[in-house]
């Protein structure tokens, strides 16, 4: 297996070079953002261990970059920063795990492993359907690259839709993922939330097929 380290603590990416080789694996060192980036260009890597703060670019976007590039290699990112929020951008930016400093050096080999267990299955942190997008880390929806504004409830609407292009859903299987499972929702708010979408993105995009549900085009 072959591993990409983008970290610019030196010390730190010596050991973890010398912690991973022992372990049998082949690791590259790059120390800032642009390095990292065209050392995953060139290919090859089975995984990433990348850090969040890096001289030239950040790992948030070095890595929202490589996913719209469709890369899929699977990333571990690693940071000091330990907020909620903060491990919430790296993973909707398109980390697969997120490990905060100091860390346990079992705990990261283990996660690597569930890592590289799982593949490269393809995962990318902005979601489409046609000319039709969806970006979850900055909830932002755009229609043939002009911005459209949803509600909340709109919005988780399209964000189940969008995971399933071309696929039938049901009324029932949307009113368990959008709506509140404790809350008495009729069905027909299904009906009236499709139908305010449907004004927004346009109605030839969400069809309604008889007697099954609903279907995002592509």
């Amino acid at each position: 297996m072959r591993l990409l380290v983008v970290e610019d603590e030196a010390r730190l990416a010596a050991a973890l070079q010398r912690g991973l080789q022992a372990e049998g694996f082949v690791v590259d060192v790059a120390g800032t953002g642009p390095a990292g980036l065209d050392a995953v260009r060139g290919g090859g890597y089975d995984a990433m261990i990348l850090d969040v703060m890096l001289p030239g670019l950040s790992g948030y976007e070095l890595v929202r970059r490589i996913r719209a590039e469709e890369r899929w290699l699977p990333v571990l990112m690693l940071s000091a920063k330990d907020g909620e929020y903060d491990q919430a951008d790296g993973l909707d930016c398109g980390a697969d795990d997120y490990l905060t400093k100091p860390f346990s050096y079992v705990v990261l080999l283990a996660r690597l492993r569930a890592l590289l267990r799982r593949g490269a299955p393809q995962r990318p942190a902005v979601l489409s359907a046609g000319d039709l997008s969806l970006d979850p880390a900055r909830r932002r929806v755009t229609l043939a690259g002009a911005e459209v504004a949803l509600t909340a409830r709109e919005y988780a609407l399209l964000a189940y839709l969008i995971r399933r292009p071309g696929e039938v859903v049901s009324k029932i299987e949307l009113l368990d993922h959008v709506w509140d499972a404790s809350l008495d929702t009729a069905p027909n708010a299904v009906e009236v939330y499709v139908g305010y979408l449907r004004r927004k993105i346009g109605r030839d995009r969400l069809e309604t097929v008889r007697g099954a549900g609903y279907r995002l085009t592509t």
